[in-house]
């Protein structure tokens, strides 16, 4: 890496991003995000501190899109490359169906980037399911990541239930538990968010960690050599003529629908979506005959083929706009183009307008930013836009148009027509949105914002050097090739005296008679020479390797010998401040520190008073750094304080990761709530019939097993049911 500069990691995974020809509005997950996370990897590439982008998506080879998708490396410029990490398959999927396979994308990566040396500095994440992954490989590389929610499952879940769906329906559909999840995690683990407006940091309120997170907002920018008023005259003679070609293809397409295609044009832009309100302006316009003998309606709502074939909430939308347009009988006056270049002609579309003095229009019931407002204003081309939302911010800053209840059919219809017949009031409008964006929305200004507080991280973070790091991860694996692992929980899993031990001489029988491919580990939250004695004593056939202290020790067993797992050591240093912890919590006057034997260095372990447990005056004595800290009372009588990426799940995805086994062929048994974490797709989970309370609710599925039997017999009937034995 050239001294000083920066390499920056992007993850954006379900959108369709390619060198050229972006598909915005192809689809709900191919809108304003998609352009947005394009444009601002391609300007952080031409800044002069960073060194080189790497933007990290799913690799895609499917039939019915373009090929370039399943290339799986794109050179957009020579410091700005997109990669691409194949994972659920070939087929081009939903957001909503990638949540499963996330884990394997993450592994993905990081061969990718050990292979390529292309060790980042700096992780930034777009949207909940990139939240995820930018925080395992936070967690792995010990790199700090920064993120942007573009949309939360929080807000979009309530919506959705007001709108009359039931919980058991919405989760099926859209996995919120998941993404609901991954947005706290990314809040907790996080540098800082990014978001558009102040508004905007209000919608994270509902979240349990909306204190944990630190937010700035950073107004998107615009391509402000592209998005420029309508009377610039471009200087390049070349570049002047396909600017003319393609500025009458425009005017073709929106003019073969109308009688009159010279009067104003009332534009609208945006995906078929019911959030965006669309059916609000056509009723406006439909039921005023004034509005329309002054001006056209256009509206470009995506981009469809056949809507027969399109999914059923965009089909619905397009379907009810054009049957609006035939009640209201607004042919000839109305245009809804069926397609439209959105690379190329999204600025010209704009313009267009712009020259027949019309007016850009956005009623959608809450826009975060409003992305196509500042690219309007951009042009010249006034604005009528929803006040819910970032609008708000935009409008007061540049004057370049007028707020407006999204669902006051009088007020839009007001704005409308005062616009539209005011020529001073539209040059005021158009003038200042021409100006103003330019200087308060460039992506130049968003870029020299973000790297500032790019450098500031850097300046104090904790991280121990990537590619270092990640060597420790790597090292010293088993010489022989394991290509599956059995991971069991000890007490109540392997082992029920109460019961006595169902199963357990059959399951030791398998343990010795098993293959040098199968791997096989025991997971506690006793302590080495606790796992120690309960294989002496039950004469259990030698594990590969044993995660016990409730995960904060990993050890390989070779003969007689125990060997500490120094690179997990390592792993879980990062953030981690034993001696810090210790004299903070000594204003406890309810706790007591634990004998000698109960600690290592990462776990201090305490007694406590059951009844004077306060878990809030931990966190307040711990202070701002609590975050990083798991508290874990137990029985009522014991609490271990432990590194946050301390877990029995995380020591299995750093053993998978260190031995190259894929964790789809993961089997992990367990019997209690601490166990859950273990059960993480694509891991196959075990739960055995003596479970506890906690695990109650939880049924067979693609991922889990829920067995009949107890004990060492229920993980033998769960080996049985994903055709292991």
């Amino acid at each position: 890496m050239e001294k000083g500069k920066l390499r920056i990691s992007i993850i954006n995974i379900h959108g369709l991003l390619k060198k050229s020809g972006l598909e915005i509005g192809r689809d709900a997950d191919n809108g304003g995000q998609t352009k947005y996370v394009f444009e601002l990897a391609e300007f952080l590439s031409q800044h002069e501190d960073v060194e080189h982008v790497d933007l990290f998506t799913r690799l895609i080879d499917d039939p019915a899109l373009s090929p370039e998708y399943a290339i799986p490396i794109e050179t957009v410029n020579d410091k700005f490359s997109i990669r691409r990490i194949p994972f659920l398959g070939k087929k081009y999927k939903s957001k909503e169906q990638l949540w499963e396979g996330l884990d394997t994308f993450v592994d993905g990566i990081v061969q990718h980037i050990k292979f390529h040396d292309i060790f980042p500095d700096w992780i930034h994440s777009h949207y909940g399911d990139a939240g995820y992954v930018a925080s395992e490989l936070s967690t792995i590389l010990n790199i700090p990541f920064a993120h942007t929610g573009h949309s939360l499952g929080y807000y979009k879940k309530k919506k959705l239930l007001e709108s009359g769906n039931s919980e058991e329906e919405l989760e099926k559909k859209f996995k919120f538990k998941q993404r609901i999840s991954a947005e706290e995690r990314t809040l907790e683990l996080s540098e800082f968010i990014v978001t558009s407006t102040e508004q905007e940091i209000e919608t994270y309120r509902p979240y349990e960690n909306f204190n944990l997170g630190k937010y700035h907002v950073i107004s998107p920018g615009i391509d402000t050599r592209k998005f420029v008023p309508y009377y610039h005259i471009e200087q390049d003679s070349n570049k002047n003529l396909e600017e003319e070609q393609r500025k009458y293809w425009v005017a073709e397409s929106i003019s073969k629908f109308l009688i009159n295609p010279h009067k104003p044009i009332i534009l609208a832009l945006s995906r078929p979506d019911r959030h965006k309100n669309l059916h609000t302006l056509i009723n406006v316009y439909g039921k005023d005959k004034e509005l329309q003998s002054i001006a056209n309606l256009v509206i470009f709502a995506g981009i469809r083929r056949n809507i027969i074939k399109m999914p059923e909430s965009e089909k619905e939308v397009l379907t009810d706009l054009l049957l609006l347009m035939d009640k209201y009988d607004l042919y000839g006056k109305m245009a809804i183009p069926k397609k439209h270049d959105v690379e190329n002609e999204v600025s010209l579309i704009y313009r267009y307008a712009a020259e027949k003095r019309g007016v850009f229009v956005n009623l959608a019931l809450h826009e975060n930013f409003g992305l196509t407002v500042i690219e309007s204003a951009s042009s010249g081309l006034p604005v009528i836009v929803t006040e819910n939302g970032g609008p708000s911010e935009i409008i007061p800053t540049c004057q370049n148009g007028e707020l407006v209840n999204p669902e006051d059919a009088s007020q839009i219809r007001k704005s409308l027509l005062n616009v539209l017949t005011d020529e001073n009031k539209w040059r005021y409008y158009s003038n200042n949105g021409a100006i103003n964006i330019q200087k308060h929305y460039s992506w130049l200004s968003h870029v020299n914002q973000y790297m500032e507080l790019i450098k500031e991280n850097l300046s104090v973070s904790s991280r121990l050097g990537t590619k270092k790091h990640y060597d420790v991860i790597n090292s010293d694996r088993l010489k022989r090739k394991v290509e599956n692992l059995l991971v069991s929980d000890i007490d109540g899993t392997l082992i029920e005296p109460k019961l006595n031990n169902p199963g357990l001489e059959d399951l030791k029988t398998h343990l010795v008679n098993r293959t040098d491919t199968m791997a096989f580990a025991m997971a506690s939250g006793r302590n080495l020479d606790l796992v120690k004695q309960i294989i002496k004593d039950e004469k259990f056939p030698s594990p590969d390797f044993i995660i016990c202290s409730v995960g904060t020790e990993i050890y390989y067993i070779k003969g007689n010998d125990f060997i500490l797992d120094k690179g997990w050591a390592k792993f879980l240093a990062g953030r981690w401040n034993r001696e810090d912890i210790e004299n903070r919590l000594k204003e406890i006057p309810w706790i007591r520190l634990q004998e000698e034997e109960a600690q290592n260095p990462f776990k201090i372990s305490y007694y406590y008073d059951e009844e004077k447990y306060d878990r809030e005056a931990l966190i307040k004595a711990l202070g701002t750094g609590w975050y990083k800290v798991n508290i874990i009372p137990s029985h009522g009588k014991f609490i271990d304080f432990i590194p946050k990426r301390a877990s029995k799940g995380n020591a299995i995805k750093f053993l998978c990761r260190k031995w190259s086994i894929p964790l789809g062929n993961v089997v992990a048994a367990g019997d209690s709530g601490n166990d859950i974490d273990m059960f993480r797709a694509p891991v196959k989970g075990i739960i055995v019939g003596n479970r506890s309370s906690e695990l109650a609710e939880y049924v067979t599925n693609k991922n889990i097993f829920v067995a009949e039997s107890a004990a060492s017999a229920g993980i033998l009937e769960g080996l049985k049911h994903y055709k292991i034995i």
